[in-house]
């Protein structure tokens, strides 16, 4: 079996959101702060959730752990995925980011178990990555009229590169701009 050694790389939050109230898209914010519960008043905040789709081996609203606390992007996955669709952009807010990140390439390829550790102390996590969902498509589609045909096509287009999800593993405050390290274990196929 071969194993991949551990590494570090380096990145900085380049811009950070927050989804209040009863919708998952977001709004741009200076700051962060993280509790075990997630983002401070943030939609997706909370040490539990209900299942839903994404669990099948679940019955629809069974509570469980909130791995999903965070929603990590890359503007460069962005900009590979609206190409893909034949559209100008695709704002992070309009599907529910929480930090635009840069400074590492292939972003949503970041393995399960990776520590992200911020300057300020904070440290997120990584559950996985973020499968796109026909949710978001439309949320993107909202955008473009007459292109209903981006919630089913970002479902497909998005495949791998849809960003990551995470919980907050250490409390703390992410600034805007503020630098991080990704602690990447070990890695081997089962």
């Amino acid at each position: 079996m071969e194993i991949t050694p551990s590494k570090k790389v380096e990145g900085k939050a380049e811009a950070l959101y927050r989804a209040e109230g009863d919708d998952f898209t977001s709004h741009e914010v200076d700051v962060l702060t993280l509790t075990f519960e997630g983002i401070t008043g943030d939609y997706h905040e909370g040490i539990s959730r209900n299942s839903g789709g994404r669990e099948p081996w679940y019955p629809r609203g069974t509570e469980m752990r909130n791995e999903r606390q965070l929603s990590m992007l890359s503007a460069a996955e962005l900009a590979i995925v609206a190409q893909r669709l034949d559209i100008p952009v695709i704002r992070p807010e309009w599907i529910g980011c929480n930090i635009l990140m840069g400074g590492i390439d292939n972003l949503s390829f970041l393995p399960p178990r990776t520590i992200l550790m911020f300057e300020g102390g904070a440290t997120i996590r990584i559950d996985g990555n973020n499968g796109p969902c026909k949710v978001s498509g439309r949320a993107i589609a909202a955008h473009y009229e007459g292109r209903e045909d981006l919630a089913l096509g970002f479902s497909r287009e998005a495949k791998n590169i849809r960003g990551l999800v995470g919980w907050v593993e250490k409390t703390g405050v992410i600034k805007k701009g503020e630098a991080f390290t990704g602690r990447i274990p070990a890695q081997w196929i089962y």
